[in-house]
């Protein structure tokens, strides 16, 4: 498990912006022995450090994509008018001016909100069941129900499991 003071997180009121500079820092300020593991996403809590959900990388470059590139969702007979390429060329235009000011708004609209979680005394299986049932990448570590303590990741996962497996092995 990863204590929660060793994971980036943010207010629900920050903008992308200081979202983009809280996951730089975050980079920065890990040694360099530990540069493979770029956090991948970032936590988000509200005035009471509740969480709230969570951020992707992909989450906030979402945020950053004008809201006209976005495919209409379910309107009858609906079809794309232009191509991929075209609109990545017209995002590339105006990314300068468009993405600086889309990056003020809160991050509160782009959060995941966590469904899955498990508690401090689990056992890891039922972090690696829900993993791989939702196909998650992390899970936070709840106490109580409420209270965040820390973050399972996948290779934390991975790691106990597959040490489980390998002394069984060397111990037959």
């Amino acid at each position: 498990m990863v204590d929660i003071s060793d994971f980036p997180h943010i207010r629900n009121w920050f903008t992308i912006r200081q979202a983009i500079d809280s996951l730089n820092s975050f980079k920065i300020s890990m040694s360099q022995g530990d540069k493979s593991l770029h956090h991948m996403w970032i936590l988000v809590f509200d005035e009471s450090y509740n969480l709230l959900g969570t951020m992707t990388l992909k989450d906030i470059l979402k945020g950053l994509e004008p809201s006209f590139m976005r495919p209409p969702v379910n309107i009858q007979g609906y079809q794309e008018r232009y191509q991929e390429e075209e609109l990545s060329v017209i995002w590339d235009a105006l990314f300068d001016k468009g993405s600086v000011d889309l990056a003020e708004k809160p991050v509160r609209d782009l959060i995941v909100p966590v469904s899955h979680f498990v508690e401090p005394d689990d056992p890891v299986t039922r972090a690696a069941y829900h993993m791989i049932r939702y196909d998650l990448i992390f899970m936070p570590v709840l106490e109580g129900r409420r209270k965040l303590v820390g973050v399972v990741r996948m290779t934390d996962v991975f790691d106990e499991l597959s040490n489980t497996v390998i002394n069984a092995v060397a111990n037959e």
